[in-house]
């Protein structure tokens, strides 16, 4: 076998790792994604999204009671907001929004006293 048959296959094969070598990959990032980091981000920030607890204090269908037993909550507990849900036909009273199930079980305890009825879940 010649030896320059040899020799080309060698010559082939250093001159295309020279030539991936060089290359460089660019990726293109989609103008939108910064926009939709910045979105998640204050959806933590304001409760909207990830892993929270909170307590309902009542389920009913009237507005009336719905809107008693928040200002009767309020008026015993402060540092917890408090908001009245409504899905139909029923009116619901959360309070809190705890990012553990600790933090919740916690004032828990000192709510289950005055709101006998009152449970810890996480909303969807």
């Amino acid at each position: 076998m010649p030896r320059s048959l040899f020799l080309v296959p060698v010559f082939l094969f250093f001159s295309i790792s020279t030539l991936c070598a060089q290359e460089k990959n660019n990726i293109e990032q989609d103008a939108k994604i910064p926009q939709l980091l910045e979105l998640q981000t204050n959806m933590v920030k304001n409760n909207e999204l990830g892993e929270r607890y909170k307590i309902q204090l009542f389920y009913g269908e009237t507005l009336d009671e719905a809107r008693s037993v928040r200002r009767k909550f309020l008026s015993q507990f402060q540092g917890y907001p408090a908001q009245i849900q409504f899905e139909t036909p029923n009116y619901k009273v959360w309070i809190g929004d705890f990012r553990s199930r600790l933090e919740a079980d916690r004032a828990f305890k000192k709510i289950k006293e005055e709101f006998a009825s009152a449970f810890i879940f996480q909303p969807n």
